[in-house]
């Protein structure tokens, strides 16, 4: 009969100590710095590329897009890869 009671306020207790503990601080890093970048500017886009894949080629564009501000408010910047096949030259 006192595990009826006592679970119920186990319970509240645990649900109260997960939100009054701090969130999780995000990190504002990345060990590849080529898909990630932080900075008030925006890096410069690489010029496009081709592979050729045997049969078909690829073309590869890369684009720096930003998504977001760091809580001290410098721009995140992410790398966004677009492919498309193309005609081998």
């Amino acid at each position: 009969m006192r595990l009826h009671y006592t679970l119920p306020l186990l319970m509240a207790t645990a649900l109260l100590a997960g939100c009054a503990s701090n969130a999780l601080s995000p990190r504002y890093t990345s060990e590849n710095p080529d898909i990630m970048r932080i900075g008030d500017e925006q890096p410069a886009n690489p010029e496009k590329t081709t592979e050729d894949l045997g049969s078909y080629c690829v073309e590869i564009t890369e684009t720096w897009n930003a998504h977001g501000t760091t809580p001290d408010g410098q721009s995140l910047w992410a790398k966004d890869t677009a492919r498309a096949v193309v005609p081998c030259d």
